[in-house]
C-alpha cells in the first residue's frame, strides 16, 4: 500500500512538472494566406458596430481545399486571426 502511494506521488510530481513546463509554451500567431481577410494588411473599414470580442467567420477556397477561418474583433477594432481549418474538396474526374 505504501509503495503504491509513493508511486502516485511520483506520478503527481511528474504531472506538475509537465504542467509548469507546458505553461511557458506559446503558439505562434497564424499568418494570413491569400484569401484571408487580413492578407495584405487590416481591412480599410473598421467594424464599429460589432462588440469587441465578437467572432467573425470567413470561408474561401485555396487550391483543392475549403478554408474556414475565425477572427475576433480586438479592442482597437482590428481583426485577429485565431483559427484556420482546412477541408479537402472532392476532385471530379
Amino acid at each position: 500500500m505504501v509503495k503504491n502511494i509513493r508511486s502516485l506521488g511520483g506520478l503527481f510530481g511528474l504531472l506538475a512538472l509537465s504542467a509548469v513546463t507546458l505553461a511557458g509554451c506559446t503558439t505562434p500567431d497564424l499568418e494570413p494566406i491569400p484569401g484571408s481577410i487580413t492578407y495584405g494588411g487590416q481591412p480599410r473599414t473598421k467594424l464599429t458596430k460589432a462588440p469587441v470580442g465578437s467572432i467573425v467567420p470567413h470561408r474561401f477556397t485555396s487550391g483543392n481545399s475549403f478554408v474556414q477561418e475565425t477572427y475576433v474583433i480586438e479592442p482597437d477594432r482590428s481583426l485577429k486571426l485565431i483559427r484556420r481549418d482546412y477541408y479537402d474538396l472532392p476532385i471530379d474526374r
